[in-house]
């Protein structure tokens, strides 16, 4: 924990120009996926999504009914 301390205390400062350039130089790196990866995925989020709800919502129904079940048993 120390050791962290004092690595953070010894890197020297970058100015606020070289630090912009090195956002831009990383940036520069990044793949953006294309417009028909992009709605692919999308599609593929919505559609696992809603199967999804409709699985906790089956889930819940039987977990609800069962408790009613149990309650009614027990003369509650």
């Amino acid at each position: 924990m120390a050791d962290e301390a004092v690595q953070k205390a010894s890197r020297p400062r970058v100015s606020p120009g070289e630090f912009v350039r090195q956002v831009r130089s990383e940036t520069a790196k990044v793949v953006w996926p294309s417009r028909r990866e992009t709605v692919q995925t999308t599609i593929l989020v919505l559609i696992m999504t809603s199967l999804l709800a409709l699985f906790f919502l089956g889930v819940d129904q039987l977990l609800g009914r069962a408790v009613k079940f149990l309650l009614a048993l027990g003369g509650a």
